[in-house]
């Protein structure tokens, strides 16, 4: 027997509820892997089911679904390699009973082992506590390979010590880790913080597999890794790709020791984040079957970055893009929008939203006489290309896309039934600054599996000119809103980080403005609950990470 253990890492991406189709998927990869001889295959967590399920694992035939693909699996795999996949497991029967997240180990023909989740996270997006059953004791049942003794932990479970000081205690000589931990800025670094505090603790290498792919709002970015006992990454996955890695392990004394494999290279931030958007948009469209997408065009920096976006998820053949002017657009709007539309080759489309104002102006008239309509003026050309856009959508199928950002989602500057019309809104957890900065990146970049064009995308004018909605003369965002990166530094103290607004004029803002900001944030929840979901890639999006009351009166 040879005394080389190959442990093949599998980033695999789920669609959650397609249990035939993730598995097969799961089939494909373990014959990839047994092509190259290896002895187990590592795989997500829930990657059987898809993650997170929500209260779709109250259903007793889902789970039962999943629990007889997981023993097809095993006799597929029969021969081999060992799979330690994730899926949700019955706890007991009847209404009410809450499955386990599991993790199994299929090894000749049959489910040979269980391991339960113990420490079941809620927060954020997480809540593992509400729909599963946790563990009723820290698990540390060994299993093993090749001669080498194999501990087993989900998730969360690695996030404190004692799950991984169990293991160890009862002779694990490497940590097998099944993940769904969705991004957000740092989160890589985050991750192996957490893991190399647990090497460190243990002195034992983890395996680390974490899944990839978009689930409505929430995107796991791959990345899995392994790091051996001196806390250095020795093989590393890459992010938002499918991928299928070997490594090798040699027995060296009592510690088993994985060979170093060589290390992609560590993306920059723009270039992390802008992959993100690209699949948590693309997993959505295809997960859920849209044929394309279409958006209204401004000739602003939001609606251009939302397009390019789209190109490099779908190609320019399945993006129609929408300009609609007013008697307010100017000219270099008109301009700015035909330059994008020329260096992304999509489709493009103009439709005038004149008529139906003067048409609604007519009728509305006798009914607001003697009131100022300026307000209700703009925000009637907002919901008019909004009607446009979906009667378009309602003509092709292709999905409407919004194209605000998160400044402007947190202060409400955007329009209910209006410019926040669509199924989806790519750079809902985007700030302004950041639109920015990613607008500037995709001009110098064409992103890894991005099916747009390279060059310069969006013009310079637009990057360079400031910043209006166009509704009326001479308009400029900064009449209602803060400067941007100010807007954008307040916003982040009070969302992301719960500060209070002493703190926040502690650290040199006005407090006037303080407070206006933080007005405006609490007016707009309502409009928030009725938002379409777009991707995470902050530590607090608007939507499952922030749940406030709509009616709160609480100001400090």
């Amino acid at each position: 027997m040879s005394d080389t253990l190959n442990i093949a890492l599998a980033q695999i991406n789920s669609t959650l509820g397609d249990i035939d189709g993730n598995s097969r998927k799961m089939a494909e990869a373990a014959a990839q892997a047994q092509a190259q001889n290896a002895d187990l295959v590592v795989m997500p967590e829930l990657c059987i089911s898809g993650y997170p399920p929500e209260d779709l694992v109250c259903r007793p035939a889902y789970i039962e679904g999943c629990m007889e693909a997981a023993q097809a699996l095993a006799e597929k795999t029969a021969k081999g390699p060992a799979l330690l996949i994730g899926l949700p497991w019955k706890s007991g029967e009847g209404y009410g009973a809450k499955p386990y997240n599991a993790a199994a180990l299929l090894r000749a023909g049959k489910i040979e082992k269980l391991w339960f989740k113990y420490d079941l996270p809620n927060y954020g997006i997480f809540d593992d506590k509400r729909v599963f059953m946790g563990s009723p004791k820290e698990e540390g049942e060994i299993f093993a390979l090749k001669g080498i003794r194999l501990g087993v932990a989900v998730c969360e479970d690695l996030w404190s010590k004692d799950k991984a000081m169990v293991l160890r205690r009862n002779g694990a000589e490497v940590i097998l880790s099944l993940n769904a931990s969705p991004l957000e800025t740092d989160k890589q670094l985050i991750r192996k913080a957490q893991i190399a505090a647990r090497v460190k603790e243990t002195g034992l290498p983890v395996v680390y597999v974490n899944a990839v792919g978009g689930q409505d709002e929430v995107l796991f970015d791959g990345g899995s890794f392994v790091m051996n006992q001196e806390g250095q990454v020795a093989a590393a996955l890459g992010l938002f790709e499918e991928k299928l890695v070997l490594t090798r392990w040699q027995k060296n004394g009592k510690q088993a020791v994985p060979e170093a494999l060589a290390l992609a290279d560590v993306p920059s931030e723009e270039e992390t984040l802008y992959g993100a958007l690209v699949l948590g948009l693309r997993d959505y469209v295809e997960k859920n079957g849209f044929p394309g997408v279409l958006l209204g065009l401004s000739g602003g920096i939001d609606s251009a970055l939302v397009a390019c976006l789209a190109v490099d998820a779908f190609g320019p053949k399945r993006v129609t893009t929408v300009m609609m002017p007013s008697p307010y657009t100017s000219k270099e709007s008109l301009d700015d929008a035909a330059a994008v539309v020329k260096a992304l080759d999509c489709d493009y489309r103009t439709v005038s939203i004149e008529p139906g104002m003067r048409a609604l102006g007519t009728a509305l008239a006798p009914q607001v006489q003697g009131r100022n309509t300026d307000l209700m003026d703009q925000n009637i050309q907002s919901r008019l290309r909004g009607v446009i856009l979906m009667a378009l959508s309602n003509a092709t199928g292709f999905m409407v896309m919004a194209t605000g950002n998160k400044s402007e989602y947190a202060t409400g500057y955007t329009t209910l039934y209006g410019d926040m019309c669509g199924g989806y809104a790519p750079i809902k957890d985007v700030y302004k600054t950041l639109v920015y900065r990613l607008s500037r990146w995709r001009n110098a970049h064409r992103p890894q599996n991005g099916l747009g064009p390279a060059g310069k995308v969006i013009p310079e004018n637009i990057l360079t000119r400031a910043p209006t909605a166009e509704l009326k003369v001479n308009q400029k965002d900064q009449d209602t809103l803060p400067p941007y990166d100010v807007l954008d530094d307040i916003l982040q103290c009070l969302v992301e980080k719960e500060m209070g607004v002493a703190d926040i004029v502690s650290r040199g803002h006005p407090e006037a403005v303080v407070q206006k900001v933080l007005r405006m944030l609490k007016t707009a929840e309502y409009k928030r609950h009725q938002a379409p979901p777009g991707t995470k890639i902050t530590a607090r999006a608007f939507g499952r990470d922030r749940r406030y009351p709509m009616t709160n009166k609480f100001g400090k």
